[in-house]
């Protein structure tokens, strides 16, 4: 019989003080893992439901045509058995290509958390001209944490869709050409890998890694101790889209610094030249500062200009601390409690 669905009583019971619920999917099988998440969302309607975890094995989930998979529930944990062994693919037409209209997963509750899995937008950029917006990870819900997640596509890969959300990365891979870190919210990422695709197919053209929109909350887009990896095309950190965006980069190591572009942010603001675009302590792949002692940038948009320091002092950089950020939840600890159930749940069911 089909192991999909099967609610089972794990071993945390004990531990916890109550029923762990637990949803295994058959392996390689899309649409059981499509009726494991609508299982889950029916089961954690409830903003204070206990965590309920669906265990994804090792395959190939292909979504096909798929687009815009809602996780309304909260508290879910999707965990698959390996961040590259665990794959979720849609591939929509390019003729629907959009920010809005693309994603793999729409994520829409609070507290849902990813790990070990990869999710890959498979759009045809390439045959879409000046656009290919092909979202992974469409996130409008908030306290979102993924751990050990790759995210691959090419304009737009993960888009934080919640003006005052709080999101947590750690230990994740994020591919792309443009904007491919992009909206709005407070979001952490914490020793993530960040790669380039080609702009074009003959390598030419201009990336630009994060385009954040930040309106309500204080923080906006903060990169620490990551890597940036790049394939042929020359590359920028951020570029605002509107209101006044903030992305900082604390600690990067740059595996090609020569492709970063002479000014390292974008200046041509889309429809704002208000930001917070600083760096700090930027190294080079063989861990030397490479950071300059200033980096003045005019950003500009249309008659208006905006002349900004971008290089942040050491005081100006102690200010950046999780800590800080997220005064009210601790994503550290969320983290680790999560990741040490599913280890347990991983060890019995995958």
């Amino acid at each position: 019989m089909k192991q999909s669905l099967l609610l089972t009583i794990s071993l945390l019971t004990a531990l916890c003080g109550y029923a762990q619920r637990t949803i295994r999917v058959a392996a390689g099988d899309a649409a059981d893992l499509l009726r494991a998440v609508e299982e889950a969302n029916k089961l954690n309607e409830s903003a204070t439901a206990q965590r309920t975890f669906i265990l994804i094995p090792n395959g190939f989930y292909d979504l096909g045509k798929t687009v815009l998979t809602r996780i309304t529930g909260n508290n879910i944990a999707l965990i698959g058995q390996s961040m590259e062994g665990t794959i979720i693919q849609n591939a929509p037409d390019a003729a629907n290509e959009g920010i809005s209209k693309t994603a793999v997963f729409q994520n829409r509750g609070t507290g849902n958390y990813f790990q070990d899995l990869t999710l890959r937008n498979a759009l045809d950029y390439y045959s879409c001209g000046a656009a290919g917006r092909a979202v992974t990870l469409h996130d409008k819900g908030t306290r979102t944490i993924c751990n050990r997640v790759r995210l691959l596509s090419f304009q737009d890969t993960y888009y934080s869709d919640n003006e005052e959300c709080q999101h947590y990365f750690q230990d994740a891979e994020i591919h792309g050409t443009v904007d491919f870190i992009c909206g709005a919210g407070d979001v952490w990422f914490e020793r993530c890998r960040i790669v380039t695709e080609k702009r074009n197919l003959d390598g030419h053209g201009r990336n630009v890694i994060a385009a954040p929109r930040t309106s309500k909350t204080p923080w906006g887009y903060i990169f620490h101790r990551c890597t940036v990896a790049n394939d042929t095309s020359d590359f920028e950190y951020a570029r605002g889209w509107h209101t006044t965006p903030h992305c900082i980069w604390l600690r990067t190591t740059l595996l090609s610094p020569e492709k970063l572009s002479k000014t390292r942010f974008d200046y041509r603001g889309m429809r704002t030249v208000q930001n917070d675009f600083k760096e700090y302590g930027t190294l080079d792949a063989g861990g030397h500062d490479i950071t300059p002692a200033s980096n003045v940038v005019t950003f500009t948009l249309k008659e208006e200009q905006n002349p900004v320091e971008t290089i942040l002092s050491d005081a100006e950089a102690r200010r950046y601390s999780i800590k800080n950020v997220f005064t009210a939840w601790n994503p550290v600890k969320t983290l680790k409690k999560a990741e040490k159930k599913a280890a347990k749940l991983k060890r019995r069911y995958l």
